[in-house]
This record gives structure tokens, C-alpha cells and sequence, in this order.
């Protein structure tokens, strides 16, 4: 019996995490060219739209790791949005230094004009499955993400990296 080549990999085309990037850059094109074409925001912005969509009040930094984004790109992704008009800092009253993020009535609007439009891409997508395939596939991604974040907590001798210059970081 062969192994599947994802338990045995010989090439860069055989790992796990470069087919799901590759996975994502090509189904996720189309999401893109709809958030950037049509509606004037990067998929940044967008995820950060999407996730207050259901979450309103958070504040950057809970946002940011809801968003799996560092800081400063959750800053800037917010900054551009309230300079859009699509996003409302709100500061709290016992600490000004700390304010809830809402969704202006343009950015609800966007976000219930965009959000159909991402879950018809996502299910042309899963049509190449049948209906058990995907909800297999459903449990398998949850398992996967778990066991994902468990051992990035236990990864803690990698060293730091500096992602905008390529380089090791201190």
C-alpha cells in the first residue's frame, strides 16, 4: 500500500500547508477581486468587517486575535475602515484609551451585501464534494486547527521572525 504523499512528503507540493495556501490563493482570488473590484476594501478589511459582523464591541487587540492578525496590520485595517466611514471607535468610559469597535450602518450594509456573495464562492467551491465529504472535511478542519494551536504553544524555542524584511528577529 502507498502512503498518501501528505504523510510522506518528497516535494514542496506534497506539504499540507502549501496545498491549503494554494487552495486558498486560487479559490480565494474571487473573494478578492469582489471585496477590492466591487466594494473598495482589502480582505483585510474585510475579515475584520466580517468578524464584528458577528461580534461587535471588541476592541483592537481582541480583534486582532480573533483576526490572527498582528497588531499593527489590525490597526491600520481599522484605521482605513473608520476613514471609510465603515467602522466606529467607541471609548470606553472608565479607560479613553480603550475603544469598542462597531460597524457603522454603511459597513452593515456592506457586510450583508458582500457576506451572501463569500458564501456562494465558498459553496461552488465545496460542490466538488458530496454532502458527507464536506461535513468529513468540517470535523477534519476543527481537528486540525486545534491540534494546530495546541502545538503552536508548545513551539515556544522557534525563534522570532521579522515578516516584512525576511530576516530572524532578536
Amino acid at each position: 500500500m502507498t502512503l498518501p504523499r501528505l504523510s510522506q512528503p518528497q516535494a514542496i507540493d506534497d506539504l499540507l500547508l502549501y496545498r491549503l495556501s494554494r487552495l486558498l490563493a486560487v479559490g480565494g482570488a474571487s473573494v478578492i477581486r469582489l471585496c477590492e473590484g466591487r466594494f473598495g476594501i482589502t480582505r483585510r478589511e474585510w475579515r475584520i468587517l466580517s468578524l464584528l459582523a458577528g461580534q461587535e464591541g471588541l476592541l483592537s487587540s481582541q480583534l486582532a486575535e480573533r483576526a490572527q492578525l498582528d497588531r499593527a496590520r489590525t490597526s491600520r485595517a481599522i484605521g482605513s475602515l473608520v476613514e471609510k466611514q465603515l467602522l466606529q471607535r467607541t471609548p470606553r468610559a472608565g479607560d479613553r484609551r480603550l475603544a469598542d469597535l462597531r460597524l457603522t450602518p454603511a459597513g452593515r450594509a456592506l457586510h450583508d451585501a458582500l457576506f451572501p456573495l463569500v458564501v456562494g464562492i465558498n459553496q461552488q467551491l465545496l460542490a466538488a464534494l458530496g454532502a458527507d465529504e464536506v461535513a468529513d472535511l468540517d470535523a477534519r478542519l476543527d481537528r486540525l486547527q486545534a491540534h494546530a494551536e495546541a502545538l503552536s504553544l508548545q513551539q515556544t524555542d522557534l525563534p522570532r521572525t521579522d515578516r516584512h524584511k525576511g530576516r530572524r528577529g532578536r
